[in-house]
């Protein structure tokens, strides 16, 4: 199976992919002159700006959602993996990804909010919706709706849950049969209770996650700040071949940080779109500007922590492409989170393994909720013009016997069989983000145009000349006849900044 599995990998993961990621969020930065350096500050702020309504949740909520699907496993695991099998300037490689991703995730939440749809009293929206409404090619967009559902419904979750159950089973000692069984419960008491419910987890667990895990390891990288230094030289210089020890691997520091980065803050891969459609706002860009800082929050933040707390103990190990040892820092231990736990176990005796755990259950778990969300949105998808309840009910079932056979598995299949799901839906994301990039900066332009006269944004698709943008013409139709009957026609559209 293993095999089957690694073949599958070496098409879909082929160098292409790899230029794909970087050359798409290249461009994308150039065009819209770097817009995650020139937005930070507006980034920040519209993370808190909104409020939730009956059908669509805030934009904090939206951010938390997407969040829990980038921060996850591979936060930990995927990064200590990166480091394995692409030495330390696979780190650096994955800072690309996430700077030049932001761009990306950019676009594709801001598409998602203008091809959203209100499904069943629910805001619903992600690439199968725009790539239907946008580009117009409905096989296309059926395709990534079942590829999604496939990789997000059976193949993605195993990846979360097999970390879960290893460091349990390290700090814990609990058996992995018996965490399979706890998953399962606890994701059918979440994922039974609808989107609200969905959101409202994330919302309160996330933001709680990262912040004590960056703590921590910030706490231990400040008790051995005297190496940071050295660290980021060895970072930069085996990113680019320079060092003697990692210089036959440079090839494989840049597949693997590319690989692990898009695993890890899902930037382009077509996922954050969902979460961030579900979203109550006034104009896309809003969205699509705090999708593209959790980016950062994901790999710039996450990751390099994990990434400096490995490489400041030296408890990593960095293997070649025949399997020979190019550094050996902890024998005997598999790369994934039991480098971690053995990183934070040395540092904070008694506590560190433990620690590591209790994040990787909660950043792990709310990927798999998370995954469950999209998954379910392309379903919705599928069936809005046919309706097939019984195909949630399978879904869930599909997602929970994933999650609990992931759990007792071997990690090597589980990543394998992550990484087809994740190459599947970013080889069709990314190529539907080039064909309908007009609209996104579009908005875009509108958007830093209706903020230079001081208004807070609002969006008029056909203003913009986007078309099909169905939920926004029907919504400004409605507001504008309430404003005519109260005798205030078009006042929504003047509201000050």
């Amino acid at each position: 199976m293993n095999e089957i599995v690694n073949a599958i990998n070496g098409v879909i993961w082929s160098p292409a992919l790899i230029y794909l990621c970087l050359g798409v969020g290249l461009y994308f930065s150039l065009r819209s002159r770097f817009l995650q350096l020139r937005h930070i500050k507006e980034m920040i702020r519209l993370m808190f700006d909104g409020k939730s309504t009956d059908a669509g949740v805030s934009s904090f909520q939206a951010l938390a959602m997407t969040l829990a699907g980038r921060v996850g496993t591979g936060n930990i695991a995927g990064v200590a993996t990166a480091i394995t099998f692409g030495g330390p300037g696979a780190l650096f490689w994955m800072w690309m990804v996430a700077f030049l991703g932001a761009s990306s995730a950019f676009v594709e939440s801001t598409l998602g909010q203008v091809y959203k749809e209100k499904i069943n009293g629910e805001y619903r929206g992600g690439p199968a919706f725009y790539i239907e409404k946008g580009l117009g090619i409905k096989w296309y967009a059926w395709t990534f709706a079942i590829a999604t559902i496939f990789a997000c419904g059976v193949l993605l979750p195993g990846v979360q849950a097999n970390s879960i159950g290893a460091s349990l089973q390290t700090a814990f000692d609990i058996d992995p049969n018996v965490t399979a069984a706890g998953l399962a419960i606890l994701l059918g008491f979440i994922i039974f209770g609808g989107v609200k419910r969905i959101a409202n987890f994330a919302s309160t667990v996330v933001p709680f996650m990262a912040l004590g895990y960056i703590i921590v390891a910030c706490v231990i990288i400040a008790l051995n700040i005297g190496q940071l230094p050295g660290v980021l030289m060895l970072i930069w210089k085996s990113a680019f071949g320079m060092e003697a020890g990692f210089g036959a691997i440079l090839g494989l520091a840049i597949m693997w940080g590319v690989k692990r980065g898009v695993y890890s803050n899902e930037a382009g891969q077509g996922t954050g779109p969902h979460a961030s459609s579900a979203a109550a706002v006034s104009h896309p860009a809003k969205q699509g500007l705090v999708q593209a800082f959790s980016v950062y929050i994901d790999t710039l933040f996450v990751c390099s922590a994990t990434g400096f707390m490995l490489l400041i103990t030296g408890l990593y190990n960095v293997q070649g492409p025949n399997g020979a040892a190019l550094y050996t820092g902890i024998a005997g231990v598999a790369a994934g989170p039991g480098y971690v736990q053995t990183a934070m176990e040395s540092m904070m005796p008694g506590f560190g393994s433990m620690f590591v755990a209790i994040a990787l259950f909660f950043f792990a778990f709310t990927t798999i909720v998370a995954y469950y969300y999209i998954a379910e949105t392309n379903i919705a998808f599928i069936t809005r013009k046919m309706k097939q309840p019984w195909l949630m009910f399978v879904l869930k079932l599909a997602l929970m016997a994933s999650t609990v056979y992931g759990t007792v598995k071997t990690a090597d299949l589980a990543w394998g069989l992550g990484d087809i799901g994740v190459g599947l839906m970013a080889w069709l994301n990314i190529g539907a983000i080039l064909l309908l990039q007009k609209p996104a900066f579009a908005c875009l332009r509108d958007y830093e145009a209706q903020k230079a006269q001081g208004l807070d944004p609002v969006f008029h698709p056909e203003k913009l000349g986007i078309k099909n943008a169905d939920y926004w013409t029907g919504r400004r139709s409605e507001q504008n006849l309430e404003q005519e009957q109260a005798g205030h026609p078009f006042e929504a559209d003047r509201t000050p900044s």
